[in-house]
């Protein structure tokens, strides 16, 4: 009985230290990205910031979007995919609305669907930036959005795929999962 009191203070203590301690932000959640005059694509946005580096102002991110997730499917849309890392620096820390602006690096792949088409272009390296707002509610939400331009493009001489346009729009819901793990180790004590 003595031992199980002891472990359970001593487990306790951890998680009320690491609830103290956890200052770092990863947020997660969905993205809807748009090419304009092109079709939409979905998928899911990762943004980590480090306690120990410009708390809650830089963020490093990772997104994969696809036009698989709902414009192509049951459709002649291509099917593609985007896998970008990214940096981003958020300003006026603490407050509701929040410019921010982000540059990215990434691959992306398109799916013909028929071999036919196996002489087009299919992979390139994506880059881009972006910038837009950033609205934090008093949830661990946020919604950001931003919009961009692609510096690799096409213009059907060079060997990019012709589905990648220069400007897009987009829109990010995320949710801190650290700050909910916070407020649960808090109520569990």
């Amino acid at each position: 009985m003595k031992k199980n009191a002891y472990l359970l203070i001593i487990l306790s203590g951890i998680c009320v230290c690491r609830a103290k301690a956890q200052s770092s932000i990863l947020d997660v959640g969905p993205r809807v990205q748009k090419a304009i005059d092109l079709y939409y694509e979905n998928g899911v946005s990762l943004g980590y910031s480090s306690k120990k580096l410009m708390p809650d102002r830089v963020y490093f991110g990772f997104s994969y979007y696809t036009s698989r997730l709902g414009t192509a499917y049951h459709s002649n849309a291509i099917k593609q995919d985007n896998y970008l890392l990214s940096a981003a620096y958020y300003f006026r820390r603490n407050h509701i609305i929040r410019p921010l602006l982000r540059a990215n690096a990434g691959y992306f792949s398109a799916d013909y669907g028929s071999p036919i088409f196996d002489m087009l272009p299919s992979k390139t390296m994506l880059l881009s930036v972006d910038g837009g707002l950033c609205f934090q509610t008093r949830l661990p939400l946020k919604i950001s959005t931003t919009f961009g331009y692609n510096l690799i493009t096409s213009n059907g001489l060079n060997n990019v795929p012709g589905t990648i346009y220069p400007f897009f729009y987009q829109v990010t819901l995320s949710w801190n999962i650290f700050q909910h793990a916070n407020r649960t180790a808090l109520k569990g004590i």
